[in-house]
């Protein structure tokens, strides 16, 4: 059945979990799973594609068991993969700080985080699995900050009423990075892991229903180079890039995780797509990204904006009777640390009342004026000290003498391809670990989770599941030269080819732009079905456009970042569509996903859980044609909807 013209009802999904309470569902699933002779795993070969922390991580841990794998990234080191840019922290259960935390905590947390919208057996295995990779990133010496006593500190993130963020000042994602790539490199030195840097998945490869390998595209010479494997392990991260202007590296994209979904993989909850509250602002359309300032400086930065309209007078001149702390004006429990959704939302809302400051009035105060009088600047200093000489490098103001000026800007996305239990897709063979997937965060990600989970997938479950597999599946002798690798390099080609040959008028970056302000502007913080059906038309005519109209200099045969930017804008085009009438079609609010027609009377998220409680797993037709939207229901035995209240 097609519903006004933008999909197809399809099947509902069934997620066969483990046995038992939900605090045994792992344990027993591990007992149960197949394991794979360790004299057997030197027999079969993993892809995996990524070599962020999943990606590495997994890469490392697979090698170690003993498969062999073929490990690949568009930067020319793992080192700089997009995880290095993550700065705040990364949460675990261990309640050092005796303030009650518990591993049942952060899976409430988490499953309340995400508005209800994720799968509980999966979010509970996340919070079990914290308190290894604190064990395991200490072991590798991960420099994490430690108390006088020389015992491991831990900070408060959004979301949370206790502290469990472990962190290495703001460079958590950089130093968590460089420990999983030691392990990485020293498989690649025992000839465990065979590193291919400068390529880029272009297509994944199915033999008899199953994921057998990948196409890539040389960025150096720009060959079409075919691999095969035993299984395809996806780490390729999220799709924020989507809207031009995010927080990203400017080289991450989607494309492998598109081309996947065009093969048959589901792609789920498109929509769930994070604006982060804390950012530097826009200042100029000369920009192509964004900057962010970490969640973390939520504890001690105060949010404030003027009480009145227009106000132009400097900060350090009005005073306190004149300022509206707003978060902790609304939110008295949780003050400055309300979940992202929320803080980002409430940062738009008193902008558009024309109380934001600076020159374009789109950002809002963080002051830490109370916190240095309060702790003493060196205390400040110790803990932030890179991110306020980020901040002043990019403004060229001083955040220990004025307050840092803020707003939101994509982030995350909590949407990814479908997964099950075991991360594998519907795709038989093809797993799909980190942000590249949908499977913990629901329709929200709390801060410090986003490393939690790359780890969590990479040292601690893809180990166990992808054993289960290959051990209960029969393999067919696939080389790089069987038909289904020809036919994918011949339309890559072809791809290429019609890019090249276009010699419009317009740059790929003019596109990216105009896309991203489109989605911006109507599937970005606060969504409505008049903007939303706008949207879909405005991007199938830009998408139109750009088919005929944009210029990729150059040739397929050498290096060329305008010919890499046009195929992932290409595929960007398509992405967004599905984004718009994912938003389109869950006429509720949840999370990030806010709909203006389903609010409360205070203007908070309110959710539709008579019709809505499911993932929608997209599951690509044809060009042209509408998705199917398939959808698993989400049952919840042990956190029990409820209104998400942080006030």
């Amino acid at each position: 059945m097609t519903k006004n013209g933008f999909l197809k009802e399809g099947n509902s999904i069934k997620v066969t979990l483990p046995e038992g309470h939900i605090s045994e569902k792992w344990d027993n699933h591990k007992f149960s799973m197949k394991v794979v002779n360790p004299a057997n795993k030197r027999k079969y070969t993993v892809i995996v594609v990524g070599t962020g922390l999943a990606g590495a991580s997994a890469a490392a841990s697979l090698a170690e068991l003993g498969y062999n794998v073929k490990n690949f990234c568009i930067q020319d080191s793992p080192r700089r993969a997009h995880s290095i840019g993550a700065q705040g922290g990364i949460n675990a259960a261990k309640n050092y700080q005796n303030d009650g935390d518990s591993i049942w905590r952060l899976f409430y947390d988490t499953v309340k985080g995400g508005d209800f919208r994720a799968r509980e057996a999966n979010v509970y295995r996340l919070a079990q699995t914290s308190v290894n990779i604190i064990d395991h990133c200490v072991a590798q010496g991960i420099p994490f900050a430690r108390e006088y006593g020389g015992l491991l500190d831990n900070r408060s993130f959004g979301g949370a009423l206790v502290s469990r963020t472990f962190y290495a000042r703001g460079q958590t994602g950089q130093q968590l990075l460089l420990g999983a790539y030691s392990s990485l490199m020293r498989q690649v030195d025992t000839g465990k892991v065979e590193l291919l840097p400068r390529r880029e998945m272009l297509d994944l490869v199915i033999h008899d229903g199953i994921a057998r390998g990948i196409v890539v595209r040389n960025l150096i010479n720009g060959a079409i180079e075919s691999h095969s494997g035993d299984a395809v392990v996806l780490a390729t991260g999220g799709y924020g890039n989507v809207f031009y202007l995010s927080t990203n590296a400017i080289n991450s994209n989607a494309t492998a995780a598109w081309r996947c979904f065009k093969k048959g993989a589901y792609f789920a909850n498109p929509c769930f797509t994070q604006i982060h509250p804390t950012c530097i602002p826009f200042s100029g359309e000369y920009q192509s990204k964004l900057t962010l300032m970490s969640e973390s400086l939520r504890n001690d930065g105060r949010i404030w904006v003027p009480k009145k309209k227009g106000e132009n007078r400097p900060s350090n001149e009005i005073p306190e009777e004149d300022r509206d702390y707003f978060l902790e004006r609304k939110y008295p429990t949780f003050g400055n640390l309300v979940p992202r959704d929320v803080g980002s939302r409430n940062i738009k809302e008193v902008c558009d009342e024309e109380r934001g400051v600076g020159d374009m009035g789109r950002a809002v105060y963080m002051d830490f004026a109370d916190a240095i009088q309060r702790l003493g600047k060196d205390v400040i200093e110790d803990k932030y000290g890179n991110l306020f000489d980020l901040y002043e490098k990019i403004t060229g103001e001083d955040a220990y003498q004025v307050p840092m000026r803020i707003y939101p800007a994509v982030h995350y996305t909590m949407g990814g391809l479908w997964v099950d239990y075991d991360l594998m897709s519907n795709v038989p063979g093809l797993f799909v670990l980190g942000e590249a997937n949908f499977s913990d965060h629901g329709a929200n990600r709390l801060g410090a989770s986003a490393l939690m989970q790359g780890l969590a997938d990479g040292y601690f479950v893809i180990p166990y599941t992808i054993g289960n597999y290959l051990a209960g599946t029969k393999f067919d002798k696939v080389t790089a030269d069987a038909p289904e690798f020809k036919d994918s390099e011949q339309l890559i080609r072809d791809f290429t080819q019609r890019l090249l040959s276009i010699k419009g008028k317009k740059t790929v970056r003019e596109f990216h732009r105009e896309l991203g302000q489109i989605v911006w502007d109507k599937v970005g913080m606060s969504r409505n079905e008049k903007g939303l059906k706008e949207a879909i038309e405005q991007i199938r005519d830009l998408r139109e456009d750009y088919w005929k109209n944009v210029l990729v200099t150059g040739d397929a045969g050498t290096l060329n970042k305008y010919l890499e930017f046009a195929g992932r804008v290409a595929d960007y085009f398509e992405l967004a569509e599905l984004m718009a009438i994912d938003a389109l079609h869950r006429n509720e609010s949840c999370g990030a996903h806010f709909r203006e027609e389903s609010q409360t009377s205070e203007g908070e998220a309110l959710r539709n859980d008579t019709d809505y409680t499911y993932v929608a797993a997209w599951e690509y037709t044809s060009e042209g044609n509408p998705s199917i939207l398939n959808k698993e229901n989400l049952e919840f035995e042990y956190v029990k909807p409820s209104e998400r209240v942080y006030k």
